[in-house]
């Protein structure tokens, strides 16, 4: 009827796999290794950086580079 007295340390282990496999199961239910940070929730790239990719494989060309960058950098600006 007794389970004895070598069963005890089976309960520690038992909860210690139990709560890493909860933890286990939750990072990969929500994906928190797939994340950038906890604010930047798009994967999508800024406009200055598309621009900036543009001008690198030669889209546009130097002076178009920089109008379109002081623009963007213009807008980005809060208006008071």
């Amino acid at each position: 009827m007794h389970w004895g007295y070598g069963f005890w340390p089976m309960i520690p282990l038992f909860w210690i796999g139990f709560v890493a496999l909860f933890c286990w199961g939750a990072s990969r239910l929500f994906g928190w290794r797939n994340r950038r940070g906890p604010f930047e929730m798009s994967m999508e790239p800024n406009a200055l950086e598309i621009l900036r990719r543009r001008y690198a494989s030669g889209e546009i060309d130097g002076t178009t580079f920089d109008q379109m960058r002081e623009r963007l950098e213009g807008s980005a600006r809060p208006r008071y």
